[in-house]
């Protein structure tokens, strides 16, 4: 898995970490924001955007989904169970698929940009 996104178990829920200050994730920002200026990539930008891209492509992952963004930082967390530690490994491919293929990313931006609920 990619240094910048991360899964943890605790006893009662299954978090993943999403670590937008870590290089990669930081210079896709930095490009994000130069062709919208309100992307500008906070965790919460990063939760703005994430829910819009879930809602449209993989809905299922939302359900049950409960995020927790920082300045520098998103978290998102789910009840533990083994059809939600699923949805979150499903969630990590999901960001990390994105990251590795920011194009679609720059694109998203620049076409449905004005759509996102921006913090």
């Amino acid at each position: 898995m990619a240094d910048y996104v991360k899964i943890n178990k605790s006893d009662d829920r299954v978090g993943i970490w999403f670590y937008n200050e870590d290089d990669k994730p930081f210079a896709i920002g930095e490009k994000m924001y130069a062709i919208n200026e309100s992307a500008y990539m906070n965790g919460y930008n990063w939760d703005a955007f994430f829910q819009y891209y879930l809602e449209k492509n993989a809905p299922e992952v939302l359900e049950g989904l409960e995020s927790d963004p920082e300045a520098g930082s998103y978290a998102a967390y789910y009840d533990l169970t083994d059809k939600n530690e699923e949805k979150a490994k499903k969630f990590a491919e999901i960001i990390i698929s994105l990251i590795e293929n920011e194009e679609e990313i720059y694109r998203m931006i620049r076409e449905e940009g004005d759509s996102i609920e921006w913090d």
